[in-house]
């Protein structure tokens, strides 16, 4: 069995509306560029800093495809850069609901991640050699994330 610990709570703010690109070969493209946040756990806590971004990919399968890029500030200023990616999908009735930003319960639909981290801080360097997971849920202002580390 696999084990893991949490590392933190992360609620991403994103701008609205999203950067529409529109249909390409492999799905309709959109960009979320990130304007703040938060993130907080037992260890690490501290901000989400603007001009990170997901480059949202909608499949013709109704899979959403998430490739996320941020910035996270620890309230000791240690700079960590987090990469995820992952996958957001459900009925149909569902994610309509999550794109006009109607409350959904997360448990009507599949939302999770797998992170990576860097930083030159050596109280934080054991993330640079973290796999984490995630599941996810979305309200109007941005997901929210439960970030957990595979021990």
């Amino acid at each position: 069995m696999i084990e893991t610990r949490k590392l933190f709570t992360m609620s991403v703010e994103v701008e609205t509306p999203l950067q529409m690109i529109g249909a390409t070969p492999v799905g309709e493209r959109r960009i979320a560029k990130i304007t703040g946040g938060t993130f907080e756990g037992s260890e690490l806590k501290g901000r989400i800093l603007p001009g990170g971004g997901d480059w949202l990919l909608l499949r013709a399968d109704g899979v959403l495809k998430l490739d996320v890029r941020a910035t996270l500030e620890t309230d000791d200023g240690t700079l960590i850069y987090m990469t995820y990616r992952g996958y957001r999908h459900g009925p149909a009735a569902v994610m309509e609901r999550l794109d006009k930003g109607i409350k959904v319960d997360p448990s009507e639909y599949y939302f999770r991640v797998t992170s990576f981290f860097e930083t030159v801080g050596e109280k934080y360097s054991r993330l640079n050699r973290t796999i984490a997971v995630g599941k996810g849920h979305r309200l109007k202002s941005g997901p929210v994330y439960e970030i957990y580390q595979i021990l």
